[in-house]
């Protein structure tokens, strides 16, 4: 118990390091009494280092904080309902969904509106966001009505599978019909970002996942009685197709916020669930739900970091970067699970 919490105290710490760090580094270096001096407020700074911190790294860094956390649940608790290391927040096909929403809203208004939505500034961002969230919820919605009808895992998983295609199809036909431009802004969209967010809408995007992540910090008890298998899980009292439902409910509505707000943002729920057992060690979702929203924040932070490291000018898509880094975590802790077992 010592141990876990001598981690979970070392997470935090990084945490913190990571936000010092973010709001430090970037294409413009400025001090950090100059940034402590911000933050508290202090007049008789610099206009242009104030607008860099609180317009832009600060949204920045809080966005990549709790979108990673909300990921890093949604991907544990996604592994749990399917009882695969291999699945994601995305496996149900609900970031397709979001994707859909958004190329129909951002493809077709070029050619129907005549008006691209990349031009509209704010407005498009927020038609932007509302489309990612119904497309989302919709397909979502459909999930759980399928959860609480069918009873295989892997008939739900390949529904959702399904969907992703089906979704991937009907954008592919949306692009060809679409002007350059929409395209172009779609494609920019589809590549995740975290300094998307500012103003009010990070203020409501972090108040939204901070109700989400407690709340799914609930269903602890029922995950690690649904891991023991449906037939001893329904002996100790468990409904395991309303815990199904409640799973799916609560890591889709996760990632459809994420989403909305972020884009699609890849390898994070994946990756950060195994990284999480491989540090604690220990399969009790008591530890491991706050391991990895912890694990997640630490994350994001970093592959944010990464993306605007001093040196580029302009900043790395985020996908590509959690893509570099999630892909060889993965691959290493099943090696390593796969050497254990035949040990």
């Amino acid at each position: 118990m010592k141990k876990t919490l001598l981690l979970i105290l070392v997470l935090m710490l990084a945490i913190v390091a990571l936000l010092v760090l973010n709001l430090l580094l970037g294409t413009v270096r400025i001090p950090f009494a100059t940034v402590w001096r911000i933050l508290l407020g202090s007049e008789g700074e610099s206009e242009i280092w104030r607008n860099i911190i609180l317009s832009s790294r600060l949204p920045q860094a809080l966005t990549a904080l709790v979108a990673g956390a909300g990921l890093a649940v949604s991907g544990l608790q996604m592994q749990t309902v399917f009882r695969n290391p291999l699945a994601g927040p995305s496996v149900l096909g609900i970031s397709n969904g979001a994707s859909l929403g958004v190329a129909c809203v951002v493809l077709l208004s070029g050619s129907l509106g005549g008006v691209a939505l990349s031009r509209l500034g704010y407005l498009g961002d927020a038609a932007i966001s509302l489309a990612a969230i119904v497309g989302s919820l919709l397909v979502m919605g459909f999930i759980v009505w399928v959860a609480s009808k069918v009873k295989g895992h892997v008939t739900l998983l390949i529904i959702g599978v399904m969907i992703g295609y089906l979704a991937t199809a009907i954008i592919g036909v949306l692009k060809f019909f679409s002007a350059e431009e929409d395209i172009r802004a779609y494609v920019v969209w589809g590549l995740g970002s975290f300094g998307r967010v500012s103003g009010g809408q990070m203020l409501l995007f972090v108040c939204l996942m901070s109700v989400l992540l407690p709340l799914s910090m609930l269903t602890v008890k029922a995950m690690n009685l649904y891991m023991l298998g449906n037939g001893y899980a329904r002996n100790l009292g468990l409904n395991v197709r309303r815990t199904r439902v409640l799973l799916i409910l609560s890591s889709g509505t996760l990632v459809a916020i994420v989403t909305a707000y972020c884009g699609p943002i890849m390898f994070i729920g994946l990756a950060v669930p195994h990284l999480a057992r491989a540090i604690f060690r220990t399969s009790d979702h008591r530890i491991l739900m706050p391991a990895s929203l912890l694990t997640g924040g630490a994350l994001a932070l970093f592959c944010n970091l990464v993306a605007r490291m001093p040196g580029f000018e302009g900043v790395l898509p985020v996908n590509s970067v959690t893509a570099l880094i999630g892909a060889p975590i993965v691959a290493g802790v099943l090696f390593r699970k796969r050497k254990e077992n035949y040990e």
